[in-house]
């Protein structure tokens, strides 16, 4: 599959080893296997090594959404769930990169005929 910038997908990489590990210690926190979560890290992760156009954006949007839906709390009960908070901070750390960072940037300019290669 191609690439237009092998650090960009490096990195988007990592965000889905993040993505994967966040769902993983939400579980271990909760007390709660959320084999759904470990789905839609793991179709994020595909769809993000793809590089198509756009899908940086999504996930971003994603990210954004779940940090902001959840700091209200975060926030109202710092001491109990500060980690909670920093996963917050992180998830808004990894949308700012996706949509800001050069390479990432680069990575995802693919279109569909890239991805899934030309049809005769």
């Amino acid at each position: 599959m191609k690439t237009n910038n092998d650090q960009g997908r490096l990195f988007t990489l990592g965000i889905t080893v993040y993505l994967i590990i966040k769902v993983i210690l939400n579980g271990i926190i909760g007390g709660y296997f959320d084999i759904g979560g470990i789905i839609v890290a793991l179709i994020f992760g595909a769809a993000m090594f793809t590089g198509l156009k756009y899908v940086n954006y999504a996930v971003a949007v994603y990210l954004v959404l779940i940090a902001v839906i959840h700091l209200p709390t975060n926030i109202a009960h710092i001491s109990s769930n500060w980690v909670y908070l920093l996963e917050g901070i992180i998830d808004i750390g990894c949308a700012a990169a996706l949509c800001f960072f050069p390479p990432i940037k680069e990575h995802f300019t693919n279109g569909w005929n890239d991805v899934f290669g030309k049809r005769s």
